[in-house]
């Protein structure tokens, strides 16, 4: 499928199909999982964007999607609420550890080994692409494509999602790029006692920040109804009174005066920075040493090329809009350097609406530290960052919440979070979804009987595919291939995808 973005850049990606079942890395079941999955030589960060909210995920250039209704370890898109979220008690005691061994040098002596993260990508089944489909793809320049194009009928752009997005924070001059987290200042309202007043027999008064919350949710549930994207939103409770947003819990923990120092640096990965290459090498023993301690890799596994292709390598191109953040979108690692050298490195992709978790990996020296619980919470505090740039930008995404594997559901302790629902992909609050992953491992979050996917294929025939250098729409391309049995896979494809999104990727062909 295809999309042209406002720098004439191209999503063109090679469906491989998901009918085999692999190896689980969750219940280590031989042959229980089962995806669709496909290549992507390049993509927008908009199509990534809706592909997420539809339930895919990247490892490196590979891109996977869970049969949820058919694996033996159902994955869920997770997101949280950037702007909205809270730490909870545990989280604090994770931030309170970090303080004390960068203030005082002292390592916790109960070994913790951290929350389990998700797999490289060895259990997704990713598959090379042939070379002569590489080779194919270099052929098809850019401008190649670009004179097919006007032979092709119009597309017309699909529905964009309205995100709940919070009101617009007071523009930063500039954002640090060692992701110094700035503190806010916010006064605590006096909470007013119930029954006491004017008229005793009054309900307790609620302060006006909540009820504009409350409108305010309404309101986004409204415009998201009318544009075709459902979500279902459960108000929130009124706080008894302001809380200490995370910023505060995080720069207590990176004391001025300490024994250590402690500093998050951002690099682009693709295309790689300076920054990036400069530091590779050292990144990549981190990564090594971490494989080995942490998964019980052999030495001779965790080579430079898986490295390089599973967390370096993306099909992101790096884009830049006026409303967007100072970093532009794309894919990028946030090291973490402890004193001269680094510890620990975040994977993340930063997308029009989302921060994407992809992957954590640590020195194993610093296993009791908590270091995936401070990461998500870095990354969080660093969501919350950009969205003062670009307000739409507001959600962070975990990855997949694995109800099924005790060991995954951790994920869900970032409140407030939504999941998605595999069949109507609204977005549902946890809460609503977990008493149903109780009673089933699949299950349909959005009980409306009559909804429905309101991005589903409606029209096969204007998929857009690549053949043999040329663009054109699948009817054209059927007929060129007669009798071709090629019809139900594009279709099964288009509504993975949807609607709007298959009008804007290329699917290549061989």
């Amino acid at each position: 499928m295809l999309k042209m973005a406002g720098n004439n850049s191209y999503t063109i990606v090679e469906y491989f199909g998901g009918d085999s079942g692999y190896r689980c890395g969750y219940c280590k079941n031989d042959e229980g999982n089962f995806s669709h999955g496909m290549w992507s030589h390049t993509m927008t960060v908009q199509d990534y964007q809706d592909l997420i909210d539809r339930g895919w995920r990247r490892s490196g250039k590979y891109v996977y999607k869970p049969t949820l209704n058919k694996t033996c370890c159902p994955q869920y898109t997770i997101r949280c609420h950037a702007t909205k979220f809270q730490p909870s008690k545990s989280h604090k005691k994770v931030l309170k550890k970090i303080s004390k061994f960068i203030s005082k040098g002292e390592m916790p002596k109960d070994q913790d080994n951290g929350e389990p993260m998700d797999a490289v990508c060895d259990q997704a089944g990713p598959r090379e692409p042939s070379k002569a489909c590489h080779s194919d793809v270099k052929c098809a320049a850019i401008t190649d494509i670009q004179k097919e194009l006007p032979e092709c009928p119009a597309i017309t752009e699909g529905q964009k999602e309205v995100v709940d997005a919070a009101p617009a924070a007071p523009a930063v001059s500039e954002m640090s790029r060692k992701d110094r987290v700035s503190v806010s200042d916010e006064r605590t309202a006096t909470a007013t006692k119930p029954g006491i007043g004017a008229d005793p027999a009054r309900p307790p008064c609620r302060k006006a920040k909540d009820l504009r919350k409350e409108r305010r949710l309404q309101k986004d549930q409204i415009r998201q109804n009318a544009d075709g994207v459902p979500s279902i939103v459960s108000p929130s409770p009124p706080t008894a009174a302001q809380t200490k947003p995370l910023e505060d819990f995080i720069n207590e923990s990176l004391p001025d005066n300490s024994s250590h120092c402690l500093e998050v640096r951002l690099v682009r990965a693709n295309p790689p920075s300076p920054q990036f290459k400069a530091s590779f090498d050292a990144s990549y023993q981190v990564y090594k040493l971490y494989q080995m301690a942490i998964h019980k890799d052999p030495p001779d596994k965790p080579s430079e090329s898986q490295f390089r292709r599973f967390l370096c390598d993306s099909p992101l191109e790096a884009e830049h809009s006026p409303d967007g953040p100072e970093e532009g979108y794309g894919s990028f690692h946030q090291q973490y350097w402890l004193d001269d050298r680094i510890v620990a490195v975040g994977v993340i992709d930063i997308l029009p609406t989302c921060v994407s978790s992809v992957y954590l990996y640590y020195h194993p020296d610093f296993s009791s530290l908590s270091l995936g619980s401070y990461s998500a919470l870095r990354e969080l505090a660093f969501t919350r960052q950009l969205q003062k740039q670009s307000p739409k930008l507001c959600y962070y995404y975990l990855g997949f919440y694995i109800h099924s594997c005790p060991k995954m559901r951790y994920k869900g302790q970032y409140r407030p979070s939504d999941l998605v629902c595999p069949e109507t992909y609204a977005w549902v609050p946890i809460e609503q979804c977990v008493p149903m992953l109780e009673n089933s491992r699949y299950a349909r979050f959005n009980q409306d009987p009559d909804a429905g996917d309101p991005r589903v294929l409606k029209d096969v025939g204007r998929a857009l595919v690549l053949y043999r250098r040329a663009v054109m729409p699948y009817a054209a391309y059927s007929r060129k291939r007669k009798g071709s049995s090629d019809e139900a896979e594009v279709q099964q494809y288009g509504g993975l995808v949807g609607q709007d999104c298959i009008e804007r990727i290329l699917l290549y062909r061989t």
